[in-house]
């Protein structure tokens, strides 16, 4: 229709999850829930559903460069998302083109599936740690990922500070440190550098929260590019995540999925 208006427009840089709950499915299903425009690069597919990751393969970088090339000479961007970038290569291709990119860039460092599989090359998380990680508006490790990029374990919410300021050495402006992993209901950490942000949170008894971490980073993606700040889009991405979790259902053998629909869904009783 003319006088159409078009959206924010969202890049997830990740991979692709075939059964549908994670990775590139989930970053574009996120945004589409939350009134933005979602573009896709893949920078590896997994053979994986309910039960576990039962392989990957990485693409090469000449193909993650052509698709990053293609997208942003052509759209403009407000925000970008990373996920599963796979390997050093491609680690390497993507930092280099986003240094020349003004949009904010949501970085989550994933290393490991939610069944405990590595998704990550020999290598790829050095490449991140020194080449991603200082162009990041924002990165969202959980406690397992802190750990990999800082070698330093939390164990409570002193901890989590303590790895959000190590972190934050590493270059991002901004550091969230999910605290999901421990006991007691979740808290997480934002952290500027100077200020401590603290967002608490419920536990909600399900086994279904496949995707949670790729849909946290893709929401807060998706409120940073309709203008909020750094804080407020995490506390909206939370709640989002929140009900999402909440609304999570079985699928499989295994860990179903949060449902990335449920504002949409009609209400019952």
């Amino acid at each position: 229709m003319a006088g159409s208006v078009t959206p924010a427009c969202v890049l997830t840089i990740a991979g692709s999850d075939s059964c549908g709950g994670a990775g590139i499915q989930a970053d574009l299903k996120t945004m589409q829930a939350l009134g933005v425009y979602g573009m896709s690069v893949v920078c590896a597919v997994t053979a994986q559903n309910s039960v576990g990751v039962q392989d990957f393969w990485d693409l090469p970088p000449e193909a993650v460069r052509a698709q990053l090339v293609s997208v942003l000479s052509d759209i403009p961007v407000q925000a970008i998302k990373t996920g599963m970038v796979a390997s050093s290569g491609n680690v390497s291709v993507v930092a280099e083109i986003l240094a020349d990119v003004r949009a904010p860039l949501v970085i989550d460092p994933v290393a490991v599936s939610k069944h405990g599989h590595s998704l990550l090359m020999p290598g790829a998380g050095d490449a991140m740690r020194e080449s991603l990680l200082p162009l990041a508006t924002v990165v969202t490790p959980n406690l397992d990922e802190a750990e990999q990029l800082t070698g330093i374990k939390a164990a409570d919410e002193d901890g989590m500070r303590a790895v959000a300021r190590a972190i934050k050495e590493l270059g991002p402006r901004w550091v969230l440190v999910k605290g999901g992993h421990l006991a007691g209901d979740p808290v997480d950490v934002l952290f500027d550098g100077t200020r401590v942000w603290r967002f608490a949170g419920e536990r909600i008894a399900t086994p279904h929260t496949h995707g949670t971490g790729c849909t946290l980073a893709s929401a807060i993606a998706s409120y940073l590019a309709q203008g909020a700040d750094v804080p407020d889009a995490v506390g909206r991405a939370r709640e989002y995540v929140t009900g999402a979790i909440r609304s999570g259902f079985p699928l499989g053998a295994g860990i179903g999925p949060v449902d990335h629909a449920w504002r949409l869904r009609p209400c019952i009783g």
